[in-house]
């Protein structure tokens, strides 16, 4: 029996940006040294394109725990790119104790950063001395976490609707600055 790779997860800091009911960011960010144990690891731009192209249902967590599901792409609550910078995601948070908790702690900024749970397929990393870069990742979750992320640069911004009122003033106050 061939045995399933196990399934790695790597964490990043956060930035918070507050509006509707959503959690967006980036997950992890391409060509950043993250220390991992005794290695250091990069992300390469593209890592996550063939794992996003085949549409399995990923999920948001809360620390990598799946009872503490926040959202998945299956049901269109959370939403997963790449961009210049890395893998950009937005989620609608859920009216669960989770969901709660976690926009609270975002918009204090508790949060520790976004991590991701992934395994490397065949031929996806490549070896320089003591450096692992990583050019293809099968994404299996990302995970709101409240502790150190592993990759620094991640970022995650809490969205909730601003009232009318307060929008409009903004807007007036912005463009008389």
């Amino acid at each position: 029996m061939i045995a399933k790779p196990r399934i790695e997860r790597r964490a990043t800091a956060l930035e918070l940006r507050a509006a509707e009911r959503r959690l967006e960011g980036h997950a992890a960010v391409f060509d950043m040294p993250a220390k991992i144990g005794g290695f250091t690891e990069t992300i390469a731009r593209g890592a996550f394109a063939a794992s996003l192209e085949k549409r399995d249902d990923i999920l948001a967590l809360v620390d990598h725990d799946q009872s503490r599901v926040l959202a998945r792409t299956k049901s269109g609550t959370l939403k997963l790119s790449e961009d210049d910078k890395g893998l950009a995601f937005s989620l609608d948070v859920p009216d669960t104790q989770a969901g709660r908790d976690v926009l609270a702690l975002a918009e204090r900024g508790d949060l520790g950063g976004m991590s991701f749970g992934f395994r490397v397929p065949k031929g996806g990393a490549r070896w320089r001395g003591n450096t692992r870069e990583l050019c293809e990742i099968d994404l299996m979750e990302i995970s709101v976490v409240s502790a150190w992320p592993a990759y620094e640069g991640t970022s995650i911004q809490a969205r909730r609707r601003m009232p009318p009122r307060l929008a409009a003033a903004l807007r007036y106050l912005e463009t008389v600055r």
